[in-house]
């Protein structure tokens, strides 16, 4: 299997402004070097979000401008199952190459829709429902700190890196 994220690896998060998103942009800044280039927020955009650790992020407005002005390469996706497969969805739209979406509960029939425009696309999408990715000693997309299970729900096997 190849490499999914790697220390190049510019993050946007779509979310970010969310108590969910918040937490794991901080971690993943904190203790994984996570090369986090931004924030999306179709109502956000222009604002900075500051994490806890004094952190800052630019906050786009849509996931197509935030890759013009980051250079961003993947999204993880931090979005309530309502929103989810239209966030997917403005990923797959802007050539986001990665898509990462850690959210449990996406209805079938939206994730029917993201599922016919991913097929018309370049785009890879990792979830719906994962815990996300984890390159040792190298980045971190999304909730995974060295996690390998069957569901995100249940993780039943921790994996150390040498």
């Amino acid at each position: 299997m190849s490499i999914l994220v790697n220390k190049d690896t510019k993050i946007l998060v779509q979310g970010l402004t969310g108590k969910t998103g918040g937490f794991h942009t901080e971690q993943a800044l904190a203790y994984y070097n996570t090369k986090m280039v931004g924030g999306v927020h179709p109502t956000k955009g222009g604002q900075t979000w500051t994490g806890s650790h004094g952190e800052t992020l630019p906050i786009f407005a849509s996931v197509a401008e935030g890759k013009e002005r980051t250079g961003a390469d993947a999204t993880v996706i931090y979005v309530p199952p309502a929103g989810a497969a239209d966030a997917i969805i403005e990923a797959i739209d802007a050539e986001i190459p990665f898509i990462t979406c850690i959210t449990e509960g996406i209805p079938v029939q939206d994730m029917v829709r993201v599922k016919a425009r991913l097929d018309r696309s370049n785009s890879r999408l990792l979830g719906p429902n994962c815990p996300g990715v984890l390159t040792p000693k190298s980045a971190r997309s999304a909730s995974c700190r060295a996690t390998s299970s069957r569901r995100a729900t249940s993780a039943s096997s921790r994996v150390r890196a040498p």
